[in-house]
This record gives C-alpha cells, sequence and structure tokens, in this order.
C-alpha cells in the first residue's frame, strides 16, 4: 500500500462561538447573551476565526494527500477506525485524548490551531506542519517518533467497556453519595464517597492530582502541621494507574481505608454498585459518553490492551 493510499481521518471540534450560535441560534442572540455577563464577545470571535484558518489550511493539504475523512468529536464513539488509518486532531489537547481513546495503536497528530491561545501539552504540530508530517508518518519506514500512552479501562458485568485516556469517574451523576463495594488485591469494604478517580499516566497531572493535593493539604491543615509532600505523575507509558477516592465517608456501614492505591494488569481495580438509579462511569471529562452503574453491576478497571500512539 502506497503511503498516499492511507486514509486519513481529521477529528474536529466545534468551537465556543459555534456552540452558542447552535444554543441561541442567531448571532445577535448569542453576542447579547455573552456581552450581558460581561464577557468580550470579540475573543469569541477570534478563537472562532483562527480556527477557521487552521482547518482550511488542514483540509487542503488532506485534499492534496488524497483519501480523507472528516469526524466532529461528538461522533467518535460510533465511529469505526481502520486498522491503517492516520488520525488528525485539530484542537485543544482535550480533543486528542477523546481522540486516542477510540483508536487501537494508529498514529494520531495533534495540531495546535492557535498556539498563543492553547499551551497544547499533546499538540506539538500546527497546520502548516502537517504535510511533511503526514509524509513521514505513512512511509514505510515510520521517519517519525511515537510516544506510547498507557490507556485505563472499565468492563462492565454485562460486556460494555470504556476506555480513558485521562482518567475514569466511578461514582454518581448528580451531587449525591455513590454507593459501592470496592476490591483491590485481598483488601475489600463497603464504601460511601462523592465517587473514585482511576488516572492513568498521562492524566496525573490533572484531576487526580488535584484530589490527592487537596487531601494533603486537608491533612496538614488538620493536624496543625506542614509536611515535605512533593506530588510526582507518573510516565505517559506507565503500566500502572492510580486510583483515589473522594471524600470517603466512615460510618457504621461503610469504611474509609482502602481510598488510595495503585492498578496493575495483574491486579485489577473491582467495584460493584450499590446505587438504586444514577451510577455512571465515564472517562475524560466527557459525561455524555457513559456507562450505566447502577445496583447489581459489577465494573473491572484495569490498564487497557490497547496503547496510544502520540506522534511527536
Amino acid at each position: 500500500m502506497s503511503a498516499e493510499s492511507r486514509k486519513v481521518v481529521l477529528v474536529t471540534r466545534r468551537t465556543r462561538y459555534e456552540e452558542l450560535i447552535a444554543r441561541h441560534h442567531t448571532l445577535a442572540q448569542a453576542r447579547f447573551y455573552i456581552e450581558h455577563l460581561g464577557a468580550d464577545f470579540s475573543d469569541y470571535l477570534a478563537e472562532h476565526a483562527a480556527y477557521a484558518r487552521a482547518l482550511e489550511l488542514t483540509v487542503r493539504t488532506l485534499e492534496d494527500w488524497g483519501r480523507y475523512q472528516i469526524v466532529d468529536r461528538s461522533y467518535l464513539p460510533n465511529f469505526i477506525f481502520a486498522p491503517d488509518d492516520i488520525v488528525v486532531a485539530l484542537g485543544q489537547d482535550g480533543i486528542v485524548a477523546n481522540s486516542i481513546k477510540y483508536l487501537d495503536g494508529q498514529p494520531l497528530i495533534g495540531l495546535n490551531p492557535e498556539p498563543g491561545r492553547w499551551d497544547g501539552v499533546l499538540l506539538p504540530f500546527e497546520a502548516p506542519d502537517l504535510r511533511a508530517v503526514l509524509a513521514d508518518v505513512a512511509h514505510s519506514r515510520p521517519r517519525r517518533a511515537t510516544k506510547s500512552v498507557t490507556m485505563a479501562e472499565a468492563r462492565l458485568s454485562d460486556g460494555q467497556v470504556l476506555r480513558a485516556v485521562n482518567d475514569l469517574f466511578i461514582g454518581p451523576r448528580t451531587h449525591a453519595s455513590a454507593l459501592y463495594e470496592i476490591e483491590l488485591g485481598e483488601r475489600c469494604e463497603s464504601q460511601s464517597s462523592s465517587g473514585v478517580i482511576v488516572s492513568t499516566g498521562l492524566g496525573s497531572t490533572a484531576w487526580i492530582k488535584s484530589v490527592v493535593t487537596g487531601s494533603i493539604g486537608v491533612s496538614e491543615a488538620v493536624r496543625g502541621s506542614s509536611g515535605n509532600f512533593r506530588y510526582e505523575p507518573q510516565d505517559w507509558d506507565s503500566p500502572e494507574l492510580t486510583f483515589a477516592v473522594r471524600e470517603p465517608f466512615p460510618s457504621r456501614a461503610s469504611k474509609a481505608e482502602l481510598v488510595f492505591g495503585h492498578v496493575s494488569a495483574a491486579q485489577p481495580l473491582r467495584l460493584r454498585s450499590r446505587m438504586p438509579e444514577n451510577g455512571v462511569i465515564f472517562s475524560d471529562g466527557m459525561e455524555s459518553d457513559y456507562l450505566r452503574f447502577t445496583a447489581g453491576m459489577e465494573a473491572t478497571v484495569t490498564v487497557a490492551e490497547a496503547r496510544g500512539c502520540l506522534v511527536i
């Protein structure tokens, strides 16, 4: 198969401006809503214009390339990627994470549409770079380095599976308490909390860092002492996941001892729901793409066999 015959799948996202228009139907109403809140509507327009310019340049490159397809990220849960596809994600870091978890080793190229706005930890390239990067990635002997990304996986007792590139959230869909049994190795207990976070190496600088840092801060404030705690993130390809229980509540019916630890392929984390309704599992902040986790369901959380492949 020649390099140019490989299909490129471009994953895009709606800008804040487009989301406002979808919600308020007209530009005038969208502008009134934002300015009524005291915000600067011109910033929304500038962001949209920058994204549109990057998208136009990206599409022109793909037209010259040959086979390509554009997919909005909202359709990713139902999109089927071919094994030899090359994936390009145009947007913020989140669109890279939201794309990788639906892949099975296909290379992903992250494009930063506006470097002056987005730090782009997962977006090492810009639209003008795409032509050369594609040629390097598609070469019979790839000339571009890639970085392996460990993913988490939650598998329910009914066979449903959800992956995560950053983290999994297991708990209530609302602000009610999460009720479940948690098991790691030989340890098992019933808990009531505001949910469980399971993080990958890539996600170790995100949500779980906040949970751990906050817990340490509260503990030190209560004890009236300050330690030398320094949070250390994991490598992106770490073979372990890290979990933390948010706000565990000890009572006669619930314990709060198994609240932090590491998960591996050899030692998965198991949870059994005791929530009659509103129990969910979602990943990478995408609350709309979730698994129902209600009473009687069991979830096994472990390191996914599939790995992300990020072009660098």
